[in-house]
């Protein structure tokens, strides 16, 4: 990250965005010392909620996040809860499938994986669904760009984990089948938009889609501002 999260809060604010994921240790900034996250003081905590109060803006969700341990797993939930999270990105550890899924259901906060490119554990859907499989509070974080770069077509990808799906990240790149392959504005890229937003239409989907836009750091916020407006031209000619 090249911004720390005040800065990036004003930034939101700046692109007419109301509902953020947050990074997960993120410099705090605006004269606080720390990151995003669970070791916060009771100070930042409270100084931050009166940042968001103040913008308008709130958090739904907090990605991504690889926890090591259930105790570190229960951290994130009691922070989660204190900040109204609706559910966290991350890639859990395979053997925590069913503790993370007995503490998402006592704070009430689904953990949705995410499929980051090859090698990564988690790069195809089927290994999602994997997870899924008896853990009702477990589904999934489509990265559709991460899809296209592991070569895979972010539709079907969609089409199998359906009713599963918690968030979406928006993203785009300039070349299908490249793990490497750069982030571009969405709409830009190889990415065909209209059969993804078609998609999640069919399946009622009412998530978060989070904008993803790993490039032009300095200078990103008409990229997200474009992306937002460009997704609220595909959504409005959906049938």
């Amino acid at each position: 990250m090249k911004f720390d999260f005040v800065t990036a809060i004003g930034k939101v604010d700046s692109s007419g965005i109301k509902y953020v994921e947050a990074f997960s240790h993120q410099k705090l900034g605006g004269g606080m010392t720390g990151f995003f996250g669970p070791d916060m003081t009771a100070d930042q905590k409270e100084q931050v909620k009166k940042l968001l109060k103040s913008k308008g803006i709130h958090i739904v969700a907090m990605g991504v996040i690889v926890p090591r341990t259930l105790d570190e797993w229960k951290k994130y939930f009691e922070f989660g809860k204190e900040f109204g999270l609706s559910y966290f990105t991350a890639e859990p550890i395979k053997t925590q499938w069913d503790g993370i899924d007995s503490l998402a259901s006592i704070y009430g906060i689904k953990v949705a994986i995410h499929d980051h490119p090859k090698p990564n554990v988690y790069w195809s859907p089927d290994s999602v669904l994997a997870a899924i499989q008896g853990h009702k509070n477990i589904g999934s974080c489509a990265d559709v760009g991460h899809w296209a770069r592991n070569g895979l077509d972010p539709v079907e990808c969609m089409k199998k984990l359906e009713g599963h799906i918690y968030g979406v990240h928006l993203k785009d790149i300039v070349e299908f089948d490249n793990t490497k392959a750069a982030d571009t504005v969405v709409g830009m890229g190889v990415l065909k938009w209209p059969p993804i937003f078609q998609e999640l239409n069919r399946q009622h989907f009412s998530g978060m889609l989070s904008i993803e836009h790993a490039s032009n750091w300095f200078n990103s916020v008409p990229d997200v501002i474009y992306t937002k407006k460009f997704y609220e031209e595909q959504v409005a000619v959906l049938k």
